[in-house]
C-alpha cells in the first residue's frame, strides 16, 4: 500500500490539535501539516466543553502546594491573558461567517458562586479563589449574590457569597471548532476524516502514522492531540512507564433552551468541589441558549457513552444550586465526551524521547482555555528549539509521576474528598455520628491498595478513589494495572541518565 508523506502530523482533530496545526502553519506556510481525526468526534472532550475560560475559577486548596501546581496556574494565567488576541486572529484566519460567529460566541464574565449546600472543599477553594485574585490583583468585585442576574437556587441551596471574574467566561465550543477548521483550510492544512492506529518509529525516531484501514502517512514530526486515546497509540513505542498514562475523565452536559423569561447573562459556576469539577451553567449565543455542565467519573477505560444517573445528578444539582427554572427547559442535545487526565494530573506537553513525537494532551478541564499557550508552545518545538518555558518544563511527557503531597498526605485528602462526596449525593448520618466512619473506610482501603503497589505514591484524590471504588466493585484490573505502571516507571527513571 503507497504511502503519502508530511512534514508534520497532528493527531487528533479537538482545540489541541487543530488549534497546533493553525499556529505551526501561520509561522510556516509552505510546511506540509495534516490533521487526523473523525469529523464526528464521539466521545471527544472538545465536542462535549461549554467552554469555560477559567483561571482563577479553577483555583483550589491545592494550587500553591507544589511547584508544578502553580506552573499549572502560570500556564493558565498566560492563556488568560492571550486569548482575547488570540480569537481576533483565528477570527481574522477563518474568515467569515465561521470566524465572525466564533468571535461573537464569546460572553466575559464569570460569576462564582459559594452556595450553602456546599461541603467544606468548595469553600475552602472559594476562599483560595478569594485570595489568588487579591495577590494577583485579577479585576474581579466581590458581589452580593442577590445581583448575580440568573441566579435562582432553592431555598435550601441559597447563595451565601458570590465572586466575580470580570475577564473569565466562556465561549461556544463548538462556533470556536468551526473557525478552528476554516483557518486550518485557510492555511492549506490538509483535513483527513480518519482514525490513527498506531504511532511508527524506527531506532528512536518517530516516521509517521498507521492509519484504521492500515494505511501509512509518513511525517517528519507527529503531535499527539488525541485526548484520552493519546496512551493507547505508543504502547509499542514508548518503554514502559516512560510517560504517565492517560485516564479518561467521563463527562456529561446538556444544551438546553430556557423557556421562561430571564436567565444566566454571563457564566455562573460554583467552586471546584470534592472529587470533581464546579457545576456551571452557560449563556450561548442567542437569549434562550444555555449550556448546563459538567459531571466528572474517571475510569482506566474509555467509557461506552453517558450515564442516566450522572444526567440525573447534574439536572438536580443545576436546579437546585444554581437556578430552578432550569427545571422547565426544553432539552436540544445531550453532549458526552471523555476528558484526558494523566495519572499524576498534570498535562503532557512537548517532545518526549522518540525523536520527531510532541504530545498535546493530559490537560484534564484545562485544554480549551489553554490551547493558544499549548499551541505556540508545540509550533516553536516543531519549528525550531528555541528558549524553554520555564512552567511547561514540569509537562514535559518523559516524566515520572508528580508527587505534589505525600503519600498519607494523599491518603487523608483522599477520605475527605470521599466522605464529602457521599455527604453531597445525599448520604446522612444520625446526629452522633460525624463522617469520619465514611473517611475511615476509604482509609482503610486505601491502605491496602498502597500496600499492593508496594511503593506508596501519592496520587491525586480523584485517581485514588478511582482505584478505590472500582476495587470496592470487586475489580481487581485497575490496582494490578498501577501497580505495573509504578513499578515500570520507578525502573525506567531510576535509570535514566541523570536520575
Amino acid at each position: 500500500m503507497r504511502e503519502t508523506r508530511v512534514d508534520v502530523a497532528v493527531v487528533g482533530n479537538g482545540v489541541l490539535g487543530l488549534a497546533v496545526a493553525v499556529e505551526t502553519a501561520r509561522r510556516a506556510p509552505g510546511l506540509r501539516i495534516a490533521v487526523i481525526g473523525p469529523p464526528g468526534r464521539d466521545g471527544a472532550a472538545t465536542a462535549a466543553a461549554g467552554a469555560m475560560l477559567n483561571c482563577f475559577g479553577e483555583v483550589t486548596r491545592y494550587t500553591g502546594w507544589h511547584p508544578a501546581a502553580q506552573a499549572k496556574f502560570a500556564l493558565a494565567r498566560q492563556a488568560l491573558d492571550r486569548w482575547p488576541e488570540w480569537l481576533e486572529q483565528l477570527a481574522e484566519d477563518a474568515g467569515p461567517p465561521a470566524g465572525r460567529t466564533a468571535l461573537r460566541s464569546h460572553v466575559p464574565g464569570t460569576f462564582v458562586v459559594l452556595g450553602a449546600g456546599a461541603g467544606a472543599i468548595a469553600a475552602d477553594n472559594f476562599t483560595a479563589l478569594c485570595r489568588a485574585v487579591e495577590e494577583h490583583g485579577e479585576p474581579h468585585d466581590l458581589v452580593d449574590p442577590a445581583d448575580v442576574p440568573g441566579l435562582d437556587p432553592a431555598p435550601q441551596a441559597r447563595p451565601l457569597r458570590a465572586v466575580h471574574l470580570h475577564r473569565e467566561g466562556c465561549v461556544d465550543a463548538r462556533a470556536v471548532l468551526a473557525a478552528l477548521e476554516a483557518a486550518a483550510r485557510r492555511h492549506r492544512v490538509r483535513m483527513m476524516p480518519d482514525t490513527v492506529r498506531e504511532v511508527l518509529a524506527t531506532a528512536g525516531t518517530v516516521r509517521g502514522v498507521r492509519l484504521a484501514d492500515g494505511s501509512t502517512l509518513g511525517a517528519g514530526a507527529v503531535v499527539l492531540a488525541a485526548g484520552s486515546r493519546s496512551s493507547e497509540l505508543t504502547a509499542d513505542v514508548l518503554p514502559p512507564g516512560a510517560v504517565p498514562p492517560l485516564l479518561h475523565g467521563a463527562g456529561s452536559a446538556l444544551l438546553t433552551r430556557r423557556t421562561r423569561p430571564g436567565g444566566a447573562r454571563q457564566a455562573i459556576r460554583t467552586p471546584n468541589r470534592a472529587a470533581g469539577c464546579g457545576l456551571h451553567l452557560l449563556p450561548l449565543p442567542g437569549t434562550e441558549r444555555q449550556y448546563l455542565g459538567a459531571t466528572n467519573f474517571i475510569t482506566c477505560h474509555r467509557p461506552d457513552g453517558p450515564v442516566v444517573g450522572a444526567a440525573e445528578i447534574l439536572i438536580r444539582s443545576a436546579r437546585q444550586e444554581i437556578d430552578q427554572a432550569v427545571a422547565g427547559s426544553r432539552l436540544t442535545a445531550w453532549m458526552w465526551g471523555a476528558r484526558p487526565i494523566t495519572l499524576d494530573g498534570f498535562p503532557l506537553i512537548g517532545p518526549c524521547p522518540v525523536a520527531g513525537l510532541h504530545f498535546a494532551t493530559g490537560t484534564y478541564r484545562d485544554g480549551f482555555h489553554c490551547a493558544p499557550v499549548i499551541a505556540r508552545h508545540l509550533a516553536a518545538r516543531l519549528l525550531g528549539p528555541g528558549p524553554e518555558d520555564a512552567d511547561l518544563a514540569w509537562f514535559a511527557p518523559h516524566r515520572a509521576p508528580i508527587e505534589t503531597m505525600t503519600a498519607e498526605q494523599s491518603l487523608t485528602e483522599t477520605a475527605t474528598h470521599a466522605a464529602e462526596t457521599a455527604r453531597e449525593h445525599g448520604l446522612s448520618l444520625p446526629f452522633f455520628l460525624d463522617d469520619e466512619p465514611v473517611a475511615t473506610y476509604v482509609r482503610d482501603r486505601a491502605h491496602r491498595l498502597f500496600d499492593r503497589l508496594g511503593h506508596p505514591v501519592a496520587l491525586p484524590p480523584e485517581i485514588l478513589l478511582l482505584a478505590f471504588v472500582l476495587a470496592a466493585r470487586g475489580n481487581d484490573h485497575p490496582a494490578r494495572w498501577l501497580a505495573d505502571h509504578l513499578h515500570a516507571a520507578r525502573a525506567h527513571h531510576s535509570s535514566a541518565p541523570g536520575t
